[in-house]
């Protein structure tokens, strides 16, 4: 898909959405587990939504504490979505990462990268300050 340009796009060429190289360090965990923490994050902007961390997938530990599902779901915008899950103990959070393994050439640049749903981690941190929403 890379070399394909997006659906959504063709319809509305104006639509809202950009990625761009974050600076700083970002991290979030749950169950007391730091699940990512990259210096490399992408930040996708789409309107109206809050704005999206990509972790490069190195950067994340995926054969730890993820377990791949058969959830998907397509984004005319971004491409198909493959997702994880997350269980420790009775903690069980399903489908609370997902990738866009081979999106659209216009979000090409997320590819190899992992986000998280904000709200059902426990933390996150950008440097070594919490913080308790996306930035703006």
């Amino acid at each position: 898909m890379p070399d394909a340009s997006a659906p959504g796009f063709a319809k509305r060429p104006d639509y809202p959405l950009t990625v761009e190289t974050f600076q700083g360090r970002v991290r979030t965990s749950i169950a007391g587990i730091v699940l990512a923490d990259s210096r490399r994050i992408k930040l996708l902007r789409e309107s109206p939504y809050p704005p999206v961390f990509y972790f490069p997938a190195s950067d994340v530990r995926i054969d730890e504490f993820l377990e791949p599902t058969d959830h998907a779901t397509t984004c005319p915008y971004k491409g198909q979505a493959s997702y994880w899950s997350f269980t420790m103990g009775d903690r069980v959070e399903d489908n609370i990462a997902w990738a866009y393994g081979d999106p659209y050439r216009e979000t090409a640049t997320i590819a190899g990268h992992l986000s998280f749903y904000w709200d059902r981690m426990d933390c996150w941190f950008l440097d070594d300050k919490q913080i308790t929403r996306p930035p703006a």
